[in-house]
């Protein structure tokens, strides 16, 4: 039987990958980049802890295969796990610490979904991992980035500040609020956008695009 080069395994928060260690270096990144390549769709988007196991890496090796994998996926790798520490609860932790440090500077991190009646105010901005339900509300007096789905309610800039705005992995909101100016979703029901989108105010009207480094490079944070 052929020995397959490279094996993705999953868990909720980070990815396993296995490595040929036999192969050469190059011929072993072109595999892990059909890999990828072949399970972007499958993977889609979201931020993981990735360990790479199989074979003796060196740091220079590592980075090029981190690079490799975020070329040719829509992962985003936020800490690399050493090989002595596989377990799935050292996964979550290594994760939530990293998304914890990348958000301290500037705001809060919030792991969970938000139900239904429940509102969460923050003094900061505020990152949720998790979905925001449909009846749930966050206030925030920054930026409110949701790792979820958002169905219900979200103001942002409560403090007043207009350059404020909303990210959502899917976006479908009953009402966004960014400093005064409020908009609503349609009445019809409607399927949210694959893409991650963000809301953000500009010439008193509140817009909603598919994120890019341009629409990223026209925000005033």
């Amino acid at each position: 039987m052929k020995k397959t080069p490279v094996i993705i395994k999953g868990n909720k928060s980070g990815i396993r990958i296995l490595l040929d260690s036999e192969l050469s270096f190059e011929d072993l990144l072109e595999e892990v980049k059909k890999k990828f390549s072949d399970s972007a769709e499958f993977l889609g988007d979201a931020k993981v802890a990735v360990s790479l196991e199989g074979r003796e890496l060196s740091e220079e090796e590592e980075s090029v295969l981190l690079q490799c994998i975020s070329e040719h996926s829509r992962l985003d790798v936020v800490c690399l796990i050493d090989n002595d520490k596989k377990q799935e609860e050292y996964f979550t932790q290594s994760l939530n610490d990293r998304l914890m440090q990348m958000n301290s500077n500037t705001g809060q991190f919030f792991k969970g979904n938000l139900r239904s009646g429940q509102v969460m105010e923050f003094e900061t901005s505020i990152v949720i991992l998790g979905d925001v339900n449909a009846g749930a509300q966050v206030i925030s007096t920054g930026n409110v980035i949701i790792l979820g789905t958002l169905n219900g309610t979200v103001y942002a800039g409560a403090s007043g500040r207009a350059n404020s705005f909303v990210v959502a992995l899917k976006m479908n909101p009953v009402q966004i609020r960014i400093g005064d100016v409020i908009a609503r979703s349609a009445d019809e029901k409607r399927d949210p956008p694959k893409e991650p989108q963000i809301a953000y105010l500009e010439d008193n009207t509140i817009y909603v695009d598919t994120i890019s480094r341009q629409t990223l490079s026209d925000i005033k944070c």
